[in-house]
């Protein structure tokens, strides 16, 4: 993860089972969250995209990305 705000960076395990909104610099302790058109803090500020992104290879949705809360996931 990189952080925008002051640009550092950290090593994080990324959930392989949902996908994570929110992230804490651990430096600079902004709270990140993801870009429009991301679905989680990894596919905007990680190396990688997460790994529903992976796994499709290309960026669509995932992780409910545009569905109702109603919807399951």
């Amino acid at each position: 993860m990189t952080c925008p705000e002051c640009g550092s960076c950290k090593s994080e395990i990324m959930p392989t089972n949902a996908c994570q909104w929110f992230y804490e610099c651990t430096y600079y302790h902004a709270v990140l969250q993801p870009l429009p058109g991301d679905c989680c803090v990894f596919c905007s500020y990680g190396t990688n995209p997460c790994p529903p992104i992976q796994e499709s290879g290309k960026h669509t949705r995932c992780c409910g990305l545009g569905q109702t809360r109603n919807q399951s996931l």
